[in-house]
């Protein structure tokens, strides 16, 4: 309903009427049922824009969830070398309890034969029954490591001995992490939003096409002649051109740019710290090296000593007391040995896990 709608001057319907034609004009109710039909066919760009970002959002937030879960095998690795590290003890302990049981023995026949007091077979007990709470204690530490490594791994580790790994050197020290990747993806999204603004300048060309049927047609004056329904069609292009992003162009773009700039400077910094840490990590692992290579020798004096403590024992040239240090410096120098072997093990793999090699 319209209150008011195109018709004749008056003069021009007196003239009209003069000839027996009656000119009534438009209705003010008017009725149609149409529909309308548009596509764009170019829209400068935004199309493309918006899934390059769309695409570059969903590789940063999967490249994200690949940092997160890297850093899930440091601690894996953490856990595998510290479960091996009380494997070693405890096998080097029950060595060294096995040491203290023959010389248990060995001091108990030598008090039934007059030849040691009970204070030495006292002491030599006595130490037995401490290493033995060690190894409870180690074997109870081995099976909380391997229950946090089955939470980590989803594998059933309990009860399985664990394997030592070789160690050898990455072939060559460029930084290959996920947060590489994540840098050049964030890069790449920046990029994609900042062709977004230059997309949103440009003019938009597009087809419509409108039909209906009702009253008033196009035809204005058949419609003032009869309120008769008619059949009515519209098509062309439309050109739309907003220049509201021209006010927000230059915000826009700075604070892409200073996005971008952090970006640059994140990746730096990472690989100014990476390059700080593998530098630390490989003098750690020519130092481990320089270390072992006496380790065997210092072994095998230890082991000198001790069987030589063993005999004075018997001849009673020292006491039990004597004899107790002689196998703990024993049994710190086998420790030491083997834990220097799994150092330099791990010290390798952290190595690797810097460079992701």
């Amino acid at each position: 309903m319209q209150n008011t709608v195109p018709s004749f001057p008056d003069a021009l319907s007196d003239m009209v009427s003069q000839t027996g034609t009656e000119i009534s004009g438009l209705e003010k109710l008017q009725y149609k049922v149409g529909a309308e039909l548009s596509q764009t066919i170019w829209d400068g760009g935004v199309s493309k824009s918006q899934r390059d970002i769309v695409r570059a959002d969903n590789a940063e937030r999967q490249a994200q969830l690949d940092v997160q879960l890297y850093a899930i095998r440091e601690r894996v690795e953490n856990l595998f070398f510290g479960a091996l590290l009380i494997d070693e003890q405890i096998k080097q302990t029950q060595t060294t309890q096995a040491l203290l049981k023959n010389n248990l023995d060995r001091m108990k026949a030598m008090k039934a034969n007059g030849t040691a007091m009970q204070s030495d077979v006292n002491m030599v007990e006595a130490q037995y029954l401490a290493i033995s709470q060690q190894l409870i204690q180690a074997h109870s530490n081995s099976q909380s490591y391997r229950r946090m490594l089955e939470i980590f791994t989803g594998m059933e580790i309990a009860g399985k001995q664990l394997i030592k790994p070789t160690a050898n050197m990455p072939d060559n020290m460029t930084v290959n992490r996920p947060e590489m990747y994540l840098f050049d993806v964030r890069a790449q999204a920046n990029d994609a939003r900042y062709s977004s603004i230059k997309a949103a300048l440009m003019p938009k060309i597009g087809l419509f096409a409108q039909a209906y049927y009702g009253y008033p047609g196009f035809n204005n004056f058949k419609s003032m002649m009869n309120r008769d329904l008619s059949f009515n069609v519209l098509a062309g292009v439309k050109v739309s051109w907003n220049i509201g992003p021209l006010y927000t162009k230059k915000n826009r773009e700075r604070q892409l740019r200073t996005a971008s700039e952090g970006i640059a400077a994140d990746r730096d910094i990472f690989l100014f710290n990476t390059s700080l840490q593998t530098q630390s990590q490989t003098d750690r692992i020519n130092e481990i090296k320089s270390i072992m290579k006496d380790d065997e020798r210092i072994v095998e004096l230890r082991a000198g000593v001790r069987r030589a403590a063993e005999s004075q024992l018997q001849n009673g040239v020292i006491d039990a007391n004597a004899l107790l240090s002689k196998i703990t410096d024993e049994n710190q120098a086998r420790l030491s040995a083997s834990y220097h072997e799994i150092q330099l093990i791990q010290s390798i793999y952290q190595l690797k896990y810097t460079l992701n090699r």
